[in-house]
């Protein structure tokens, strides 16, 4: 994958998993291409956790008779544009690419984090969530048109992969309002210095701030597995307050 790059063709993708642990797999994949979208249930031969079935809702009886993701068409559809010519769009690139990655497929064109490029734009919100965004932005009120686009027939529910794959390219163009997609591009691979906590017990509040009040919490996020924006920045305001 790469930045800095314009692609010939853009597609809309997002995936939904059998839970969050490093074994866990892809169980549902969309993407939206230009004019055509398809949307699959996928089996990867992991079992879906209770938590992640109380998330999308697919269950393991629902995966039984299903294909593997490189038998799936969405499977056959990436390779097909697997090219340095075409960008992916995804919110949250690192979970969708590694997911993909495990299921034996490797990105090679650009790739745009809407995401990431939200918390560079939109610095006056605190949560970057997906959902989170369709709301804060309005962006349910392009939905309809959209689906009419596609000829999407089923009603769009939240982390449903189709679904959410609507609301990325939404989220996508809204932002595209803000800036062109070659610094979209270049923002998707850019550290993002955060303002503030989004979670925990110290939501809310100037991660300077904590940084300089609760050392011990800022430390131990470091050595989580957090979000590696809020690493960056936790790092920065501890080497200012040095």
């Amino acid at each position: 994958m790469q930045a800095g790059k314009v692609g010939q063709m853009l597609i809309f993708l997002d995936s939904e998993t059998t839970g969050l642990n490093a074994l866990d797999r892809i169980c549902s994949i969309a993407y939206l291409g230009e004019s055509e979208y398809v949307y699959e249930l996928v089996n990867e031969g992991k079992k879906i956790s209770v938590e992640a079935s109380s998330v999308h809702h697919i269950t393991n009886e629902m995966l039984k008779d299903k294909r593997s993701f490189k038998d799936s068409d969405v499977y056959k559809y990436l390779q097909l544009h697997n090219s340095e010519e075409n960008t992916l769009v995804v919110h949250n690139s690192l979970f969708h690419l590694e997911m993909l990655r495990k299921s034996g497929f490797i990105w090679k064109g650009g790739v745009i984090d809407t995401q990431r490029v939200s918390k560079h734009l939109l610095e006056e919100c605190d949560n970057f969530s997906l959902q989170l965004l369709r709301y804060e932005l309005r962006l349910y009120k392009g939905e309809e048109k959209l689906k009419q686009e596609y000829g999407i027939k089923d009603a769009l529910v939240a982390h449903n992969a189709l679904s959410d794959a609507v609301v990325t390219k939404l989220l996508f163009l809204y932002l595209q309002e803000m800036v062109s997609i070659e610094v979209m591009l270049e923002l998707s691979f850019k550290e993002v210095l955060l303002k503030k906590f989004s979670f925990g017990k110290h939501k809310g509040k100037y991660i300077e701030e904590v940084c300089i009040n609760d050392l011990s919490y800022a430390q131990w996020l470091l050595s989580s597995e957090c979000d590696e924006d809020l690493k960056y920045s936790i790092n920065y305001y501890l080497e200012g307050n040095l």
